[in-house]
């Protein structure tokens, strides 16, 4: 029955190493699961290059309205408007901070799925059963 999760019998009588229906469950959830996590990282890592160029932006116009503030003759009140600037710039700052964390997160969880996933290929390839597994 190696449908069953047990190890099926050679024409020999050997034991042959088969998947394990939670194996089996693991591998088809991962991969299921890849293209969303692919996909969530590629739009993760979109955002951040927005918010990379959205902090150039706002660098550069605080800049310029301070380059401004100084060359009026008339004495215009910039320094508000500046300061909310650079209060957005921290904000964007602190949300790509989130991001990058995340997306580290992410990375590091799909590295030790497909690990594991490439452990247990080898131990059922090599006929070696995982502790716990059934097909012992």
């Amino acid at each position: 029955m190696a449908g069953s999760g047990s190890a099926a019998v050679s024409g020999a009588g050997t034991p042959v190493a088969g998947p394990t229906g939670r194996d089996l469950f693991a591998e088809g959830l991962l991969e299921f699961l890849r293209p969303a996590v692919q996909q969530l990282d590629s739009h993760v890592h979109a955002v951040r290059e927005s918010q990379v160029e959205l902090r150039e932006q706002i660098d550069n116009l605080a800049t310029e309205l301070c380059r401004i503030n100084e060359d009026q003759k008339v004495a215009l009140d910039l320094d508000p408007y500046v300061k909310k600037l650079l209060n957005a710039r921290r904000r964007v700052v602190l949300v790509n901070n989130i991001l990058q964390n995340a997306q580290e997160r992410l990375r590091r969880l799909n590295h030790n799925v497909a690990k594991e996933t490439a452990r247990r290929r080898a131990m059922l390839d090599s006929g070696i059963y995982p502790p716990g597994s059934p097909s012992k």
